[in-house]
């Protein structure tokens, strides 16, 4: 579309006016599932498998049945905060804000790892892990106030924070303090310095707080241009994630109730394309399956990863639809499906039966 057209989202509000459709008081949209479907019409190098993706349904309902797979299970994990409170909203907070990029080329026994309560922990724990034991050691890492002290809160003191017992730091420390650093700022300015404050300010919706998050902090704003289109793609996955997470530690309750919950998306990163793939859900072309079996780092926002995002998005959406379809009664989102493909992807990995490794990009959106 070139600039002097007319944007389609804005002559559907007109036309909705002037029809007399229009309500303003309806609960926002992230814009993430709309864009996910506009990548799956576009790609040319990620493809769906309609038949496999049904199958995939019927199993994977089966097996969240078999585990009693809820919300419940979020606070399970010995890593998870097991409070329900201010704090605890600090703490996912500050997890979610630096929740990205933890894999490596390196062997097993050598990648960054974290050690804490006598165990080590690799991935994403090793950033649960880190933040526990920083606060276990006095170090205030989930105080906005602290990210903003430019002489406490520097790249030393998060090296320090981060520590790995390995000879590998862990990655992007620099971009990590760059969103601390933001975050703390933007958090001050605009929610009293408590992100608590941000949950209620999107008045019990879930879209909206993604929203709030996305037009706040540059950090969330993840969002990227794909196929020649002028608006951006929205993907959004730290933003949903953490709405996903408050949501799953509080168990739909207090901080956690949300009334339009079931609109976040899948959270598109590296273990859940791996799954689906792993399902036979969705398959790669020869080039691109070439470069995630080779491990060549995929470059953030090119065609390749956002058809890989978009995709596993619009996937897990029509597997939503399908236990739906299948069992109307299932209490099932994305989000669940989401923890559930992840959980499993890694218990996979830890047997030693990848059949494709996950493809790597280098980023702070995942």
């Amino acid at each position: 579309m070139s600039d002097d057209e007319a944007d389609p989202e804005l002559l559907a509000l007109l036309r909705q006016h002037l029809q007399g459709r229009l309500n303003l008081n309806e609960d926002p949209e992230t814009g993430v599932l709309g864009d996910a479907e506009y990548v799956y019409d576009n790609s040319i190098d990620v493809a769906l498998d309609m038949r496999s993706t049904k199958n995939a349904a019927a199993a994977i309902a089966s097996r969240m049945q078999q585990k009693s797979y809820s919300t419940s299970m979020w606070s399970e994990h010995e890593l998870h905060p097991s409070t329900k409170d201010r704090g605890t909203v600090a703490f996912i907070f500050t997890m979610d804000l630096l929740n990205f990029s933890f894999w490596s080329q390196r062997p097993a026994e050598q990648r960054f790892a974290v050690s804490y309560r006598d165990k080590q922990w690799t991935g994403y724990w090793s950033l649960v892990a880190a933040l526990q034991r920083a606060l276990d050691e006095g170090v205030p890492i989930t105080d906005p106030h602290f990210w903003q002290d430019e002489e406490e809160c520097t790249l030393a003191s998060l090296k320090q924070v981060f520590r790995s017992c390995t000879d590998e730091e862990m990655p992007l420390l620099e971009e990590r303090l760059s969103c601390l650093r933001e975050a703390g700022h933007v958090l001050y300015q605009k929610y009293q310095c408590d992100p608590a404050n941000l949950i209620s300010a999107a008045d019990g919706s879930a879209a909206a707080l993604v929203n709030l998050l996305a037009r706040d902090f540059t950090s969330f704003r993840d969002e990227h241009l794909f196929n020649g289109r002028r608006k951006p793609v929205r993907l959004l996955k730290r933003a949903q994630i953490f709405v996903a997470d408050i949501w799953g530690c509080f168990e739909g309750q207090s901080y956690g109730e949300f009334r339009d919950i079931d609109k976040i998306t899948m959270f598109a990163d590296y273990r859940v394309p791996q799954m689906l793939h792993t399902m036979g859900c969705i398959s790669f072309a020869p080039a691109l399956d070439a470069a995630i079996r080779s491990k060549q780092t995929l470059e953030s926002g090119g065609s390749w990863e956002l058809q890989l995002r978009g995709c596993s998005i619009w996937c897990v959406e029509l597997i939503r639809r399908e236990i739906k379809k299948q069992q109307p009664e299932a209490k099932v989102n994305a989000i669940l499906i989401d923890f559930f493909l992840y959980d499993s992807m890694k218990e996979i990995e830890a047997s030693g039966q990848e059949g494709i490794p996950h493809h790597r990009t280098r980023s702070i959106w995942y």
